[in-house]
């Protein structure tokens, strides 16, 4: 039989590893979190302006867009009979993500949108033809 030594059987390291290294995990998600809070809640705090624009020559084109009104998310559904057309909306509480649709009627035509926000965010779309919709997404 071998001798324990004066400070006992060896100690296994490989449980205070695991611990440690779960601990280290755990703060840095927390921390990730922390960041992305932060950012989330200061995009969200700011003012922001987004303009919808529609041309072409189609009339009946029916217009989906959301509007965010003290940090709720609406969606808003208009109508219009002659083009072009100009929404604007002045907003606290944006979140990115939105999608902006411009569906012909059944007389077809052509349309195309636009949406800008005020960090420079721009996207267009166009369509052609009875029943299609020009989708300006990802705002």
């Amino acid at each position: 039989m071998s001798d324990p030594g004066p400070c006992g059987p060896p100690r296994r390291q490989w449980p205070q590893v695991v611990l440690l290294a779960a601990l280290l995990v755990a703060a840095c998600c927390a921390a990730v979190v922390g960041v992305l809070a932060g950012a989330w809640s200061r995009e969200s705090a700011g003012t922001v302006r987004i303009t919808y624009e529609v041309t072409g020559t189609a009339k009946g084109v029916t217009l989906t867009f959301p509007v965010w009104r003290d940090g709720r998310l609406s969606t808003e559904r208009v109508t219009v009979r002659r083009l072009p057309w100009t929404g604007e909306v002045e907003t606290r509480g944006f979140l990115k993500g939105g999608s902006f649709t411009a569906t012909l009627g059944r007389s077809g035509g052509e349309v195309a949108c636009a949406v800008t926000v005020d960090d420079g965010t721009y996207r267009t779309a166009s369509a052609a033809g009875a029943f299609a919709t020009a989708v300006c997404g990802g705002f």
